[in-house]
């Protein structure tokens, strides 16, 4: 890269350690403006347009990102999918967890994320299924096991409900107490 990108880069890191997002912002414009695939100023457009409310504008960037640089792979899709969820466009960020995921199986956010964006169609039956393999990948989250334990009560299976509850008192007595009140469910 020349001369001149580090010069906007390293402007763009001293704007935003001052805290002027909408000057940092202007600089990576400016450099998109020059480069328009570059990686670094799309991503940090992105995180810096989605911490600013703007989540379209965000989701663009990011959209941009995994198609211009697919060797970033996984982990773009992944904060794709994320800022979709965040949307609301539900749909959307389960075809971009699926992408992270076909490209890193063991992406254990990934399928956290999945099985929430499929909580949120209705479709328990395979969020029960993206819940597992989050547990499996992380078997000390506490989140994927509340949100598998919410799957097993919205599936009508209370007692696969009170297994986790029994399980996260080993771990994580706060959470399966909060299960407990939630559910009605003693362990």
């Amino acid at each position: 890269m020349p001369m001149s990108y580090w010069r906007f880069k390293l402007r763009a890191v001293a704007l935003l350690l001052l805290g002027r997002s909408a000057s940092a912002e202007a600089v990576f414009d400016a450099m998109l403006a020059r480069w328009p695939d570059d990686a670094y100023a799309l991503s940090s457009r992105s995180y810096l347009r989605a911490q600013l409310g703007r989540r379209d504008a965000a989701i663009e960037d990011a959209r941009h990102l995994v198609e211009a640089h697919p060797e970033h792979g996984a982990g773009a899709w992944f904060n794709l999918a994320f800022l979709l969820a965040e949307a609301d466009r539900v749909q959307e960020a389960e075809t971009a967890f699926r992408q992270a995921l076909a490209l890193d199986a063991k992406l254990d956010r990934a399928w956290y994320g999945l099985g929430l964006a499929l909580i949120r169609q209705g479709r328990h039956d395979e969020a029960a299924e993206a819940l597992r393999r989050n547990t499996e990948l992380q078997p000390m989250s506490p989140y994927g096991w509340y949100q598998l334990a919410r799957v097993h009560m919205d599936r009508r299976q209370p007692e696969e409900a009170r297994k986790i509850i029994r399980h996260l008192q080993g771990f994580e007595p706060r959470i399966a107490a909060q299960l407990e009140r939630e559910t009605g469910l003693a362990s």
